[in-house]
């Protein structure tokens, strides 16, 4: 997983992953009607889940205000100790904005364990449902045809939907590999010049340091390399998107192959497969991914903040060529506060949507989905479909020609 993110906004990932969590509980929901204990089952693992976004968004907060901290008050000072060369007032505020951050990472550490533990549950919720699904098939002597037909069409698109899934993580791990290797190129040629490295301390998001290197450097070696580094990323982005298409097409016609089998399966007394809470688990997966990024995210502006403190306000060396260094330096202090409050702007949108699920998304739970008729068992499925398929999935294939910084 590649530590430093592209772009200021990679946490809006953890939106769909959130909006679809809940959904999905709701078809698990459904799903199970007629069988009152594991109703409760999912009512409870659903409830486990909105807590735990309580949490979320009370670490979304956190980084919030710290980005905005940064913004409003170590930047500005910062310049302040660059215009009146007061290196050790800078060295303050650098070391009052690494306690804010290890302070985050703590947090978030705590949350990334909440949601292992909360997967697990779910996971044996899953295993629960199996069970009595196999003890329950083992009083039914002949299944009725439609079933077999619906139960068929569900296990094939199964396995097609595992199998989109693999070639997606093995694409993810190219991405992550080819962005690691242009994130160690860049790092390589900030170090040959003062004013990129101290851009690249003040700025964590490595696509705006390869933009910086572009517009700074004129070297046509290293612009080449970095180009093509560029293209093959582009490649692997382009694959990723066609691919995260198809797993989204897939999934759709996966939740309502897993509805027909459903609702098959009622007049049978027969339990249907709990795939959707194999996706819960899937979303709540990709949020502590996300949430595991944030840690590392943090992690390397410390040590970056670290690094910008020794080698810069603390190295008397370079305190003189600060000094020549100045409009390269509040320049820098100026994009910066852009792109941490792009960063900021990502994290509200992730801390609204965990209030919003916190609030309003499971009041499912309150009706009993075997109280319903089967008219209103269908009308509430299909707007539960019809969410799902609103959520924001993968509109086009990029093209090739786009540079990945602009992503």
């Amino acid at each position: 997983m590649a530590v430093t993110q592209w772009s200021p906004e990679f946490v809006k990932e953890l939106l769909p992953a959130a909006e679809k969590t809940a959904l999905l509980y709701h078809l698990s929901y459904l799903c199970l009607a007629n069988f009152p204990n594991l109703e409760r089952i999912i009512r409870s693992r659903a409830v486990e889940t909105q807590l735990l976004f309580g949490s979320s968004d009370a670490t979304m907060l956190k980084c919030i205000l710290t980005s905005q901290n940064l913004v409003e008050s170590l930047f500005p000072m910062l310049v302040k100790a660059v215009e009146k060369n007061k290196p050790m007032l800078a060295v303050k505020f650098l070391e009052k904005a690494r306690a804010w951050i290890k302070d985050i990472i703590t947090d978030v550490e705590k949350i990334v364990e909440k949601y292992d533990l909360h997967n697990k549950d779910v996971a044996s919720s899953t295993s629960d449902v199996i069970k009595e699904k196999d003890d329950t098939e083992k009083n039914i002597k002949k299944q009725d045809q439609e079933l077999k037909q619906a139960e068929s069409a569900l296990n094939t698109l199964k396995s097609l939907h595992k199998t989109t899934i693999e070639e997606l993580a093995e694409t993810e791990k190219k991405i992550n590999s080819k962005s690691q290797e242009i994130q160690e190129f860049a790092r390589s040629i900030t170090q040959t010049s003062r004013g990129l490295g101290i851009f690249s301390a003040l700025v964590p998001f490595i696509g705006l340091i390869v933009k910086s290197i572009y517009d700074a450097v004129h070297d046509p070696e290293n612009i080449a390399r970095m180009k093509a580094l560029e293209a093959e990323l582009n490649i692997f982005i382009a694959n990723k998107t066609a691919l995260k298409q198809k797993e989204w097409q897939t999934q759709l016609q996966l939740i309502d192959a897993q509805m027909k089998a459903a609702k098959a399966s009622f007049d049978q007394s027969s339990i249907p497969n709990p795939i959707h809470l194999d996706e819960v688990q899937s979303s709540l997966t990709k949020i502590q991914a996300i949430l595991i990024q944030l840690k590392y995210f943090w992690l390397s502006v410390s040590e970056m903040l670290d690094y910008l403190k020794k080698k810069t306000f603390v190295g008397e060396d370079l305190i003189d060529d600060l000094v020549d260094l100045k409009d390269e330096f509040i320049e820098s202090i100026e994009v910066a506060k852009q792109a941490w409050s792009s960063f900021g702007a990502g994290c509200k949108k992730a801390s609204v949507i965990f209030k919003l699920q916190t609030k309003d998304a499971y009041k499912f739970l309150e009706v009993s989905p075997s109280s319903m008729s089967k008219e209103e068992w269908e009308k509430e499925y299909q707007s539960v479909k019809k969410r799902l398929e609103n959520i924001d999935p993968p509109k086009s294939v990029p093209s090739s020609v786009t540079p990945a910084i602009c992503q």
